[in-house]
């Protein structure tokens, strides 16, 4: 019965949310909204209000979390949101929501989490399978392909709640000085790069996340992506060891023995990469959506006024553009929650046109909502929300419940092939040893 009277006010709400996804974005921003913005409903007690709670980390140190909290109460007048603030960290706010969810605690009711934990949450019973309670129509709202890293043996664990992706900077002013296009392959970013630091121009050609940490398995998951291949192949093996993966890794070390990329560029985070973008070193930049605001601020940014952003390249003959990792943020649901409709209630709201229209608005973080992504006011925004709808999504091979290890043999190994202490075909065949024993382990 829960399940019926759900969907039944599912097609009420997603009903008036087509009507006002209709009107100016402005309108479902303002501090107060108007009775009219879409509110989907909930059985409160007789008693009165629901009370859930949502744990979640900071979001930008901005007071995100609570003016969504805000404008959800007044959509949801029967229901009220009790914050519970995660640790920034996101290992500790892993262990922190695991130890209490499977010590079967009935809060959190719903909690903010990393897009790389639904293989472990679903492996141990810590998320609601969503699929079980919403109609198909509802993930219907996402980008494609985020549903997807959500989703485990057929059921998705998660809500995509903002998400980040990996985008190409450029120094517009030494490309129109050399007269060179906005590189489209990866191929062509490379002779272009080698020509800017060849006439002298810039220092580095290309700078990106090359270190041995997460940051390079996103890198790798867009190279390996764009070149045709799978970590995993559709069976669930290891596949790593082939011919799209050493065509991948060999160009990624292939920029940093042209001089292309710099030798230290096998050590660099984001950080690094940013620092040497914003300093005037480098001509191209691989990094996340962050960037854009970070390489236009004054007194953090020499290139100010002087850079652009476009999706990330592909391989000659592998489409228009190239494929960006997921980064970002999901909703899930306690399994142990005493209050199931009010936390789905929350999750339609958090993910409606109204609060993905506040987070890119107001907030600039790209929404996961479609239809606010290709929004033309959200577009306006900035350069990045302009271009995220183009972008192709890719997933971390995360809907394993082994993911860490996953992540560790794909960076670990990469690096080595990166910064020449092994072959490119023997960090691939090292990589899927390692591969094949983390999804063979007995622990997490």
């Amino acid at each position: 019965m829960l399940r019926q009277s759900l969907l039944a006010a599912f097609a009420v709400a997603t009903g008036l949310a087509s009507l006002t996804a209709c009107s100016s974005p402005s309108n479902t921003t303002a501090p107060n909204p108007p009775s009219t913005t879409p509110a989907p409903t909930t059985t409160a007690p007789a008693s009165g209000k629901v009370t859930i709670t949502w744990a979640a980390s900071p979001i930008a140190n901005v007071g995100i979390r609570k003016k969504l909290i805000q404008l959800f109460e007044q959509a949801n007048p029967t229901i009220k949101v009790n914050l519970i603030s995660q640790p920034s960290s996101t290992d500790t706010n892993r262990a922190s929501l695991i130890t209490e969810i499977s010590g079967g605690s009935t809060t959190p009711d719903v909690f903010m989490g990393d897009v790389v934990w639904p293989g472990q949450f679903a492996a141990q019973s810590l998320a609601e399978p969503l699929n079980k309670h919403f109609p198909a129509s509802f993930f219907a709202r996402f980008a494609p392909g985020l549903v997807q890293g959500a989703t485990i043996k057929g059921n998705v664990y998660a809500a995509p709640f903002f998400m980040d992706a990996g985008f190409l900077y450029y120094r517009k002013d030494l490309l129109q000085k050399a007269h060179l296009p906005v590189p489209k392959t990866w191929e062509q970013l490379q002779s272009e790069a080698k020509t800017l630091v060849s006439n002298k121009m810039v220092k580095y050609g290309f700078v990106w996340e090359g270190a041995s940490y997460e940051g390079l398995t996103c890198n790798w998951m867009e190279y390996l992506t764009d070149a045709g291949g799978q970590v995993f192949n559709a069976q669930g093996k290891p596949n790593m060891d082939t011919p799209a993966a050493q065509h991948a890794l060999s160009f990624m070390r292939g920029l940093i023995t042209s001089g292309v990329s710099p030798q230290a560029v096998s050590v660099f985070q984001e950080p690094q990469a940013m620092n040497t973008f914003n300093n005037g070193q480098a001509a191209f930049l691989r990094n996340w959506d962050y960037a854009w605001a970070n390489s236009q601020t004054p007194g953090q940014s020499s290139v100010v006024g002087k850079v652009g952003v476009v999706p990330l390249p592909t391989f000659a003959g592998h489409g228009t553009r190239g494929y960006a990792c997921i980064g970002g943020w999901d909703l899930y649901i306690n399994p142990h929650t005493k209050h199931m409709s009010a936390d789905l209630t929350f999750i339609n709201w958090m993910t409606s046109v109204p609060a993905q229209t506040v987070l890119a608005s107001q907030y600039s973080e790209i929404p996961t909502n479609a239809s606010v992504q290709n929004s033309p006011a959200v577009r306006a925004k900035n350069p990045v929300l302009a271009i995220v709808g183009q972008t192709n999504l890719i997933a971390r091979p995360a809907q394993n419940p082994y993911y860490a290890k996953v992540s560790t043999a794909i960076y670990t190994n990469v690096n080595a092939a990166l910064a020449g202490q092994v072959s490119v075909s023997t960090a691939l065949s090292q990589a899927n040893a390692q591969l094949a024993s983390a999804v063979g382990s007995s622990s997490l």
